[in-house]
C-alpha cells in the first residue's frame, strides 16, 4: 500500500497545479479537446455523470501508442496515464478488499486483487463501457485488431482512470471504479474461489478415477499462539503437494493448490 501511495503522491502536485489554473488543461493544449468527436464527448459526459473539466486529458487517455508513429497526430500516447491509473486502481481495489475482508491476510487480499485487475478482467470492464469504440488509433495501424486487443483495452481503461484522477480527484476516481469495476464483481464468490482448492482436487481425482486425496500434518513449528502447520496431500501413498500456514485448513488448501498446479503442468507438458 505504501508503494501505491508513493505512486499517487508523485502526481498530486501536477494535478493541483492544473486545478489552480482553470483554462490550462493538465495533459495537452486547449486544441486537443477539439480532436474528440461529439459522440466521444457525449459518451464521456454520460460515463462520468458530468461534463469533464478538461477534455484534453481524456483525449490523451484514449490515444493508443500507434498514434506516436503517425506524423499527423500528437506524439504522446496514453502510456503515462496508464501507469498512473494502474496505481489509482490498485489503491482503490486494495482499500475495498481490505475493508470487505477483515480476516483475510495479505496473501489472500493480493490474490483477490490480482483476479480483479488482470488484463483479461480490465478488458472486460472496458468492453462494458464501450471504450473500444472511442480509442484513437494511428491511421497506419490495424484498427480492428487494436480495438479488440485485450492489452489495448486494459491500458486504455487504466489510462481513463488516471485521467479522472487528474481531472476530478481521487474521490471521483474511486466512485468510477466502484461503479464500473467493483459493481461487476461478486466479491463473495471471488473470495470463496480462493478457498476451494480441496474441492477442485477431489473433483479432479474423481474424474481420473483415483482414490480421494488424503491430508496429513507432517510438522508443527513455533509457539502455541503462532504455530505454523505443514500439511502434505497424497493419493495412494504418492505425495501430490504440501502447504504451510498458521491454520491447518489454510495449509490443506495450499497443499491442494500445489497438487492442482502439478497436475496442470503435467497435462500441459504432455500436450
Amino acid at each position: 500500500m505504501e508503494k501505491l501511495w508513493h505512486k499517487l503522491t508523485s502526481f498530486t502536485f501536477h494535478r493541483s497545479q492544473s486545478n489552480d489554473q482553470p483554462g490550462e488543461p493538465a495533459g495537452e493544449p486547449d486544441s486537443a479537446s477539439t480532436a474528440l468527436t461529439d459522440s466521444t464527448k457525449k459518451w464521456l459526459t454520460e460515463l462520468l455523470e458530468c461534463a469533464p473539466d478538461d477534455f484534453g486529458i481524456y483525449r490523451l487517455s484514449l490515444t493508443h501508442r500507434s498514434v506516436v508513429h503517425d506524423p499527423t497526430e500528437p506524439a504522446e500516447s496514453n502510456q503515462r496515464l496508464e501507469f498512473l491509473g494502474d496505481a489509482v486502481l490498485d489503491l482503490v481495489i486494495s482499500e475495498h478488499l481490505y475493508t470487505s475482508f477483515p480476516e483475510s491476510d495479505e496473501g489472500k487480499l493480493s490474490s483477490n486483487r490480482a483476479k480483479i485487475v488482470n488484463r483479461k478482467s480490465l478488458a472486460g470492464f472496458a468492453q462494458r463501457i464501450f471504450l473500444s469504440e472511442h480509442i484513437i488509433i494511428g491511421e497506419s495501424a490495424d484498427e480492428t485488431r487494436i480495438r479488440n486487443s485485450e492489452s489495448a483495452l486494459a491500458d486504455a481503461f487504466e489510462a481513463l482512470i488516471g485521467s479522472i484522477y487528474l481531472d476530478m480527484g481521487l474521490t471521483e476516481a474511486r466512485n468510477f471504479i466502484l461503479r464500473h469495476v467493483i459493481g461487476h464483481v461478486d466479491l463473495q464468490k471471488l473470495d470463496a474461489a480462493e478457498h476451494n482448492h480441496k474441492s477442485r482436487l477431489i473433483e479432479y481425482t474423481q474424474s481420473q478415477q483415483l482414490d480421494p486425496p488424503v491430508y496429513k500434518v507432517v510438522s508443527e513449528e513455533g509457539a502455541e499462539h503462532e504455530k505454523l502447520f505443514t500439511v502434505e496431500v497424497s493419493c495412494k501413498g504418492m505425495i501430490l503437494g504440501s502447504g504451510t500456514a498458521r491454520r491447518k485448513k489454510d495449509a490443506e488448501q495450499s497443499a491442494a493448490k500445489e497438487a492442482l498446479d502439478s497436475f496442470e503442468k503435467a497435462s500441459g507438458s504432455g500436450g
